[in-house]
Order: structure tokens, then sequence, then C-alpha cells
């Protein structure tokens, strides 16, 4: 019994912080460097494990990575064409391939929008670049995209055709494949078939319609009420070929959730044969978490702004609903809280701890998240583990 005992007093001194990126200020990795300088103030002996999270979009290659994936590196084009370096993470024949590396709204110039024309082809490359590097699973993270191509450009990368009536390929974008005759997935890599593909996202839009990607986050992307419009057709324009070409499952994936995710490269993935899951779920299992779960006895997790969106798929929501499942207390931190405790307590979370609490000023807040965060960690560790 005395074992027992001392077992379960080193457990609920064990921290483990598992928290997003406070978008903007600090990346995951940054939180969790953050909150243990901060916890340890208070408990300088504290034992902290850092696993950085993500749902799949940007920042999910550097949660891989910080989790002991390899990094690697792959020229590919960006969302208008020109080269940028993308990064994916590869561990044991397992590839964490973030589309946002290529086509992301990160990869555009300051203050320029695409949305009729911006192309995932790059993402397309990035995918081929992790079947070059000997992938047998890939995780495909989808989130924070610059494009609303449905995924054409992905599927061109690795070998579709999509030809307009003259024979000559559309033009990169959704706005292009209003022109769009003949779709050709013949061609696709071959390797793919012997892939596990895992599409992971954090929303579960249809492809068009007044919940699909052109309605819902076209205007993130700069899209005009008109290029929503414009988009929304050529995109049930695509899906009306592909139907054509490819069959029935076409018309089926387009209405599937998850399509729309990413300015539809969820439908493209799922041409492909993806699997679609939420995002947070499927990163919670390829980074380990369940026996670091086991290891902590407080968790923290947390990311930029609290509010409604997190309880629908976000990471803070999937790290609290694992931990509760396992009888484990949970905290949050965050620049923003926009929930009420009853909200926080159906999530799975005891308590959460803002930036705007230690610091009232927003702007301060974001300019100097790190120092504020390091102070509002050392409270929760005088609240919980003193």
């Amino acid at each position: 019994m005395a074992d027992a005992a001392v077992s379960d007093a080193w457990k609920t001194q064990r921290v483990l912080v598992a928290a997003d990126k406070f978008k903007g200020s600090l990346t995951a990795v940054e939180v969790a460097e953050r909150v243990t300088a901060g916890l340890r103030r208070a408990v300088p002996g504290v034992e902290v494990e850092a696993l950085p999270v993500a749902d799949g979009g940007d920042g999910t290659v550097a949660a891989a990575v910080a989790a002991g994936f390899e990094r690697r590196e792959a020229r590919v084009a960006g969302p208008l064409g020109d080269e940028v370096t993308a990064a994916f993470a590869l561990r044991d024949g397992t590839a964490v391939v973030e589309m946002a590396e290529a086509s992301g709204l990160q990869r555009l110039p300051a203050g320029v929008f695409a949305p009729l024309t911006a192309s995932t082809y790059g993402s397309g490359e990035l995918l081929r670049a992790a079947l070059d590097a000997g992938a047998r699973t890939i995780v495909f993270g989808v989130g924070g995209s610059a494009t609303t191509d449905g995924g054409a450009g992905m599927l061109s990368a690795l070998g579709a055709r999509f030809l307009d009536p003259d024979g000559e390929p559309v033009p990169p974008g959704g706005g292009g494949l209003a022109g769009l005759a003949t779709a050709d997935l013949s061609g696709l890599d071959p390797r793919l078939a012997g892939v596990e593909l895992v599409l992971a996202s954090d929303v579960d839009n249809p492809l068009t319609g007044p919940k699909g990607a052109p309605a819902v986050y076209g205007p993130q992307k700069g899209a005009s009420p008109d290029d929503v419009a414009a988009l929304d057709a050529a995109l049930a324009h695509f899906a009306k070929v592909l139907e054509e070409s490819a069959g029935p499952k076409a018309a089926r994936y387009a209405a599937s959730p998850g399509a729309g995710a990413a300015g539809g490269i969820g439908y493209g993935a799922l041409l492909l044969g993806a699997r679609f899951r939420p995002g947070i779920e499927v990163m919670l299992d390829v980074l380990g978490f369940a026996p670091a779960l086991d290891r902590a006895g407080l968790v923290i997790t947390g990311e930029g702004s609290l509010d409604e969106q997190t309880l629908h798929g976000k990471a803070p929501a999937g790290v609290a609903a694992a931990a509760r499942a396992a009888g484990k207390e949970v905290v949050a931190v965050c620049g923003r809280l926009a929930l009420p405790p009853e909200a926080l307590g159906r999530a799975g979370i005891r308590r959460a701890y803002p930036l705007t609490d230690a610091e009232p000023d927003v702007a301060t807040c974001i300019a100097e998240a790190g120092p504020i965060l390091e102070r509002v960690a050392e409270r929760i560790g005088r609240d919980f583990l003193t």
C-alpha cells in the first residue's frame, strides 16, 4: 500500500502540458515552454511533460516534430505557383503532412488574397514527397488554407488531369473549374492505393451549399459575395464532372462530412480514398497522448481563444474529453476566454486561466504573451500543486 501511495503522490505532481498554439503570439511548443517555466516557479521540483498538440491545421507538423518525428523538407508550389520550402514529419513509416505548409494563408504575401486562383498543387507535391520518403500511413492535416479549389490542384500534382473543352488544362484555382469539361483520374500515382490516408480536420462541412467551403470559409480568404457564388457553382460543377468519370461516389463524397475542409481539399482527399477523422483525435493517437496521460495527474491544455468554436473539434476540447475519460483533472490556459464556467465544465475543463486576468489590455497580452503566460502558469502551480 505504501508503494501505491507513493505512486499516486508522484502522479498528482506530474503535469502534462498538452496545449495548442496561441495563434499570432506563441507556437504550441512555446506555450509548453512558458507554462513549464511558470509551474516551476511555483513548485521547483514538479515534473512536467510537454506534448504540444494540434488539430490538423497549421502547427500540426511542428507538434509531430516536438513529439519525436523527423522533420523533412521539400520544394513545392505555393498557392500562387511560386516555389516554397514546405515541411512534413516522418516516423516509422507514418508521415504527418500539413496542407497549410504548402497551400496555407501564411504562404500569401501580406494583405494579398487570391480566392479564385489559389491552388493546392503544392499540397499534392508534399503528399508525393511523403510517398517518396516511404510513408505507408499519411496523416493529412488540413486547415488554414488560402485555397478553394476542391483539391483539384492537389489531384493534378498526383497525376489527375482536368481539361477544358479544347483539351487544355483548366486554370489553377477554384474559379478555373467553371470551365472544366473532362476529368481523368486514371493517372493518379499508383502508390496511393497501398497507403492508408487519413484526412484530419476540425471541420465537417460538405463541399458546397450554405454550409459548404465557399460560403463558410471563402470570406476569410478574401472572397466577395460574388466570388463565393462563383466558387460554389464551380465546385458543384467540378463534382458533377467527376461523377461522370469517377461514378456515384464523387457525388456522395461531395456531401460527406469533411469534404469542405480547407477549401474543399477534403473532397480531393476523399476521392483518393482517405478516411475522415476529427483532427485532434488523429493527432492525439499519432503523438502518443494516451501513455503521456497515464503518467500525469494534472493536464493543462489551451489555445489562443477559448470560445464556442473550441467546443466543436478544437484541440483543447479533444484533450479535455480524453483526460476526463481517464479521470484526470484538466485546466486550461488561453489568451481570451469567451466560455462560461458551466460550458467549460461540460467540456471537462475544471478551470480556465486567460491571460487577460493577469493583463487586462488585450494588445499587451498579444505582444507579451510569453511572460504573461508564465505568470498565469505560476498561479496554476500555486492553485493546484501546492
